[in-house]
């Protein structure tokens, strides 16, 4: 038995080899194909394409009894690795410039996290960069000279006292922030400049490999036909660019960030303070489970100023919070007083107002969950 199953292992080891040289060969024509956008420039994520080819793909792999969400899988992690490769090269200049004769950037905190990526995504695309940092303001004026975009990339707590230096700008240069609060720096940002504002809010870390499918929330201050040609450029690195008015994004982010990051901050307070044995619970666990712990952890593993800035940057956002606290306690009631009826009506009304969400939520999760799965190790 044993040297017949050795037998079909090494089958399988052989055909393991031929998906490798077939990846590489892949990888190849991706590289060919980056090349090819840069010089027309077109963005690296073209999501129709991608929607068709991997509808071909589940079909042409059904028909030969593959299962089509192992083919999209694949295809996905695939092309995730496609788009880390289109968006890195040795070249100079890796994506079209937009905008040539724009004259220098200039990143206020270009040495941040967040400041290097704008700055390296500018560089490769061919503009010439420049940056402004704290020891750098008796030369401001020098630097910002023939500016022809000007970006604040600098922490929640002090992006309003920057943008308020910035009062001797080109006329035509394009002032812009990156910070998780739009209104506030949008108000300064127009009242400093009188030429054209842009405000931005990448939801992204400073981590990611790529822009592709990153959503970049852009909320229009003076002029938007000057800042269109940054739009563009973002839409080349790959970003996906969602309009939105200030006041709006404000209002979502109490809930996508401000909330969120409170939630997931306490939560790992209460296990320190109860010193739960974090391995235990990873021996434990369900995947649903892990991937929450994972959540939790990876809070954690970075800055606490820039959360404590985010939850602090508005009165919206302790509202937010004592509205939470306060239902938290209202369904805590339900169970001290052992109200079955009562958690599960309320359980059906959370039901119905995400509606057909829900069952897309568990659909998509699952893919999440069997992910998470593969990855443990079971010693």
């Amino acid at each position: 038995m044993a040297e017949e199953l050795n037998a079909l292992r090494d089958k399988i080891d052989a055909v393991d080899k031929q998906l490798i040289d077939l990846l590489a060969a892949r990888l190849a024509l991706v590289g060919e194909v980056g090349e090819v956008k840069s010089r027309h420039g077109l963005p690296i994520y073209a999501p129709d394409r991608e929607a068709s080819m991997l509808a071909r793909r589940r079909a042409e792999a059904e028909r030969l009894g593959v299962p089509g969400d192992l083919i999209e899988d694949v295809l996905r992690r695939v092309m995730r690795e496609s788009y880390i490769l289109e968006s890195t090269s040795d070249k100079e200049h890796h994506f079209k410039c937009m905008k040539p004769a724009l004259g220098k950037v200039v990143i206020i905190g270009g040495q941040g996290q967040l400041g290097r990526l704008f700055g390296q995504m500018f560089g490769l695309s061919g503009y010439r960069v420049e940056t402004l940092e704290q020891g750098d303001w008796p030369r401001a004026d020098e630097i910002l000279a023939d500016a022809g975009l000007v970006m604040v990339a600098v922490p929640i707590d002090i992006t309003c006292q920057i943008i308020d230096r910035l009062g001797k700008l080109p006329a035509d240069c394009l002032l812009v922030d990156v910070t998780s609060v739009k209104s506030a720096p949008l108000e300064h940002m127009l009242a400093v400049h009188q030429g054209p504002v842009l405000g931005l809010h990448p939801m992204f870390g400073p981590d990611v490999a790529s822009l592709a499918k990153q959503v970049i929330v852009c909320c229009q201050g003076r002029d938007p036909a000057a800042s269109q040609w940054l739009l563009d450029q973002m839409t080349i690195w790959g970003a996906r660019l969602q309009q939105v008015e200030a006041k709006a994004h404000d209002e979502a982010m109490t809930l996508i960030q401000a909330l969120r990051h409170f939630a997931t901050f306490a939560y790992g307070w209460h296990l320190s303070r109860e010193q739960a044995n974090i391995d235990r619970l990873l021996t434990l666990s369900s995947p649903i489970y892990r991937l929450e712990l994972a959540m939790v952890g990876r809070l954690f593993a970075q800055d606490p100023h820039l959360y404590a800035d985010i939850i602090l940057s508005s009165p919206q956002n302790l509202a937010m919070i004592r509205r939470y606290y306060q239902n938290f306690g209202e369904a805590l009631g339900l169970l001290e007083r052992g109200d079955r009826d009562g958690f599960i009506e309320a359980f059906s009304q959370v039901s119905s107002f995400f509606g057909e969400h829900a069952d897309e939520f568990l659909r998509e999760s699952r893919t999440l969950l069997a992910q998470a799965n593969d990855r443990r190790h079971h010693g």
